[in-house]
């Protein structure tokens, strides 16, 4: 039986085949599929029906490819009778009309054929069923390349409690997850953690860091993030969470993260690394794993040497990659532990055995002994305002999280109603509020780089969309004219190839730039220079004074920054956050992206939305489709079939 995976995602939510709810695009490129498949077929000695129902299905496919899906559910199109076609009625119907069509291979006999249909009437474009086989095949293997050298030593017990004595003090006999997280990843060579904002994944990674290279100090460790401002901040992060370490261990730590895309080696021809010239890491530890896509985790997994341990964190509920599936959260789903894997643990840990009960998975899988969930946020309490709301957002409770914002009983978690069409004074307002402290530090002294960017990363403003009224584009244009009135600046000169940059301009970095070190995500801020000339000053720690001063002129492609997207918002975090959501229901507001917008804020959200525009993103939840858990599934079984004689 068909079972799509329950995927968290991204702002392209559920299925939808239908070209009205395309992209321009996409569109035709869906089009443009259709014919091609239609030729294919036809070609193939197809009759007309079966050439029909190929161009129908390869239209469906492409848009859901395009929409974040690694394939198309048959019932979708079965769900799309038209008594005026000649069209399958049913997934049967439709099952052979595809398998007459001599296009459509099987994963026993893919052959060189563009479609795979599986045994769960799924429908994959050839290359994404290749990358989502050949990903389960190297999880699996991870899975079950772990050794029990660790699980006997007595070094790795004594270490795991020397570095996680503070934990055990505060939680006084109950069992430390981030501990037996550790201890999983010692034990074994996968390990996924996940967590939502201040749960502590990144402590956990330094002391198993700590753990590997005091067990050998010529471990090879690498660190890689999706984008280049995520792995700057990881290469942060852990300088600062190691900071309890003795001084020779903080020293052998990693220097250094790289992008999963230079880490890799891009070439002209695809990647430098692959399963025939891995990686030299005995270690590699991905953060904010939850934005890699199938194609990208396929690549990357397989670049890693069978030996290597691999470490994934992020959160499950967050926002998935742009691009098709959302592997992170498929491999999160079972946190379950075999009795074996218990005691081992406990062995490690010093842990009561029956005090080690993970959560109850969210869908079984073939993945088990690998996931751990961190649920205690140590960044907010769970009743504090953001833990509530973030809580009622996660679980669908639109309801109670709208009675509870109306109710306004903590300053903390606000609620702007923001009717369609009225004015949006009073958000543009709290706007002015939130960015006052960084208006301020500009006026005062713009000299003061730091300050003046430790100011602007206090607030942010955070949208569903780029365009439209609400979206990122008109808001960054209205909150520039009133920072310039305020600081009485002259009004941004009109016409063609007049100057953008004034005194203050945030930018936010949209492409790479290797040879200037500027990554997709990076924020700089313009500032005169003692001559007058604006520079943009971007945080760098190994530069005089902590930044890198840039003419504006050789910037790769950049924006405004005022407001950004929630997708661009991805492992920052903010004193304060405006989340504006947009006039009208949209499909790309799901609870995923409103749960991602009120973890980025520390202390103070503001949700400014219409109540029917909220209480929607709240109660939709985004599935991706995949076929991941069944190839785990395959995979597993194949792993412990005995081998062929010859």
């Amino acid at each position: 039986m068909s079972s799509p995976a329950h995927t968290r995602g991204s702002s392209r939510a559920s299925q939808d085949t239908s070209l009205a709810a395309a992209d321009p695009t996409d569109q035709l490129l869906a089009k443009g599929f259709a014919r091609h498949a239609a030729r294919w077929a036809a070609s193939a000695g197809a009759d007309a029906n079966a050439v029909a129902a190929t161009a129908r299905a390869a239209e469906a496919l492409s848009l859901a490819v395009s929409a974040g899906h690694v394939c198309l559910m048959l019932a979708s199109l079965a769900a799309e009778r038209d008594d005026a076609t000649t069209l399958p009625s049913d997934v049967a119907g439709w099952r052979a009309a595809l398998q007459a069509s001599g296009i459509v291979g099987t994963p026993a006999a893919p052959g060189a054929l563009p479609l795979i249909l599986d045994a769960d009437d799924r429908l994959y474009l050839h290359r994404y069923f290749d990358y989502e086989r050949r990903l389960a095949r190297r999880l699996t293997q991870a899975r079950h390349a772990g050794t029990r050298e660790a699980v006997a030593s007595t070094e790795v017990r004594e270490r795991l409690t020397s570095l996680f004595a503070a934990n055990a003090a505060r939680l006084g006999g109950a069992a430390d997850w981030q501990q037996l997280a550790a201890a999983l990843a010692l034990r074994g060579r996968l390990t996924v953690i996940s967590g939502g904002p201040g749960t502590g994944k990144t402590t956990t990674v330094v002391n198993l860091l700590a753990c590997l290279l005091a067990l050998d100090p010529d471990c090879r460790i690498a660190l890689a993030a999706p984008t280049g401002k995520a792995a700057a901040r990881m290469t942060d992060a852990i300088r600062q969470r190691a900071q309890h370490l003795p001084e020779a261990l903080r020293e052998r730590m990693p220097a250094a993260s790289a992008t999963v895309h230079r880490l890799l080696g891009v070439t002209p021809a695809g990647f430098a690394h692959d399963a025939s010239n891995p990686l030299a890491v005995d270690a590699l530890v991905v953060d904010e794993a939850s934005m890699l896509d199938l194609s990208l985790a396929t690549h990357l997994l397989e670049a890693v040497p069978p030996a290597a341990r691999i470490i994934l964190l992020g959160d499950k509920d967050q926002l998935a990659a742009v691009e098709s599936g959302a592997v992170f959260a498929e491999l999160s789903l079972d946190p379950t532990l075999t009795p074996a894997c218990v005691h081992d643990l406990a062995a490690m840990t010093g842990t009561p055995a029956d005090a080690i009960v993970p959560p109850v998975p969210a869908r079984r899988s073939a993945l088990q002994d690998c996931a751990v969930w961190f649920t205690q946020t140590y960044r907010f309490a769970a009743d504090s305002g953001i833990g509530r709301l973030a809580a009622d957002v996660n679980t669908g409770r639109a309801r109670e999280a709208l009675a509870w914002l109306r109710g306004g009983a903590d300053p903390d978690a606000t609620w702007l109603d923001t009717a369609p069409h009225a004015s949006l004074e009073a958000a543009l307002q709290q706007m002015d509020a939130g960015y006052a402290a960084y208006r301020e530090a500009v006026a005062a002294d713009a000299s003061q780089v730091g300050a003046i960017t430790e100011a602007f990363g206090r607030f942010r403003v955070l949208c569903a969309l780029r365009d439209g009224p609400r979206g990122v584009t008109a808001l960054n244009a209205q909150m520039t004219r009133r920072f310039r009135a305020a600081l009485d600046l002259p009004g941004l000169p009109e016409g063609a190839g007049a100057s953008p940059w004034f005194a203050g301009r945030p930018v936010l970095v949209s492409n790479n730039d290797y040879v200037l070190r500027l990554f997709n995500g990076d924020i700089g801020i313009a500032l005169p220079d003692a001559s007058g000339e604006l520079l943009v000053h971007f945080p760098d720690a190994t530069a005089p004074g902590g930044f890198r001063a840039i003419a504006p002129v050789r910037l790769p492609r950049h924006e405004t920054a005022f407001a950004m997207t929630v997708h661009k918002s991805q492992g920052s975090e903010f004193d304060g956050v405006l989340v504006m959501l947009p006039e009208q229901r949209s499909r790309v507001l799901t609870r995923e992206l409103l749960y991602t917008a009120i973890t980025r804020a520390r202390r103070r959200v503001t949700l400014a939305s219409d109540a029917a525009v909220l209480e929607q993103a709240i109660a939709t939840a985004t599935t991706r489709h995949s076929g991941l858990l069944a190839r785990l599934a395959e995979a597993a079984s194949a792993m412990t079939q005995p081998a062929r004689e010859p």
